[in-house]
């Protein structure tokens, strides 16, 4: 899924009107497991200056990135984080690794070849998922459209009880570029089709 996408549905799910405090909380531990893939980006393309294409197929696969990236996508991990904040009673982190912990099983069955280790360091299984959120390959654009619609039932869900301005700016903003998206893509698939050379 995309890195927006959980936080908006992470809060959907475990949000409450009543308990304001934690949304934030929920948003971070929604987008945190993407925050070392975002930092690979950052340095692979302005630091390393790697072509796009060698950054996705040859530097992301890499061990150390792997074993970065399974390290914050881990649910077994996050959910000994969770057990730990339990027994001291610090709601704050439970909830922060809960996100977490939803976070990865969103991402779990729609990835393909791209698939993250969710149960490192225990195991390096990777569940091959026959969809992917992205791949038009493996259904990607009929996932794609799926999660779209899942962010707006759940930005429906949530924009009452977001308190900040900044936050539902943020929610709108994520809804346009989901929406702006879509549209795009629809019509460069009907101008291809329009535009091929018949069988």
């Amino acid at each position: 899924m995309k890195t927006p996408s959980h936080a908006i549905i992470n809060l959907a799910i475990l949000g409450k009107p009543q308990l304001p405090q934690f949304n934030l909380i929920i948003a971070i531990g929604g987008i945190l497991p993407d925050i070392p893939i975002f930092l690979f980006y950052f340095w692979a393309k302005y630091i390393a200056r790697l072509p796009e294409a060698k950054i996705w197929s040859e530097a992301y696969y890499e061990p150390l990135n792997q074993n970065i990236v399974a390290l914050f996508h881990s649910i077994p991990l996050a959910a000994i984080g969770w057990l730990i904040a339990y027994y001291f009673g610090w709601q704050n982190l439970q909830i922060l690794f809960l996100s977490i912990v939803l976070h990865s099983l969103g991402d779990l069955p729609v990835h393909n070849d791209d698939a993250h280790r969710h149960f490192f360091p225990f195991s390096n299984y990777r569940f091959i998922s026959p969809i992917s959120y992205w791949d038009r390959n493996h259904y990607g654009s009929i996932v794609s459209f799926v999660e779209m619609l899942l962010v707006l039932l759940s930005t429906y869900r949530v924009f009452g009880f977001v308190n900040s301005s900044i936050g539902k700016i943020l929610l709108i903003l994520v809804n346009c570029f989901y929406l702006i998206g879509a549209v795009s893509f629809y019509i460069r698939s009907l101008i291809s089709s329009a535009v091929e050379p018949p069988r």
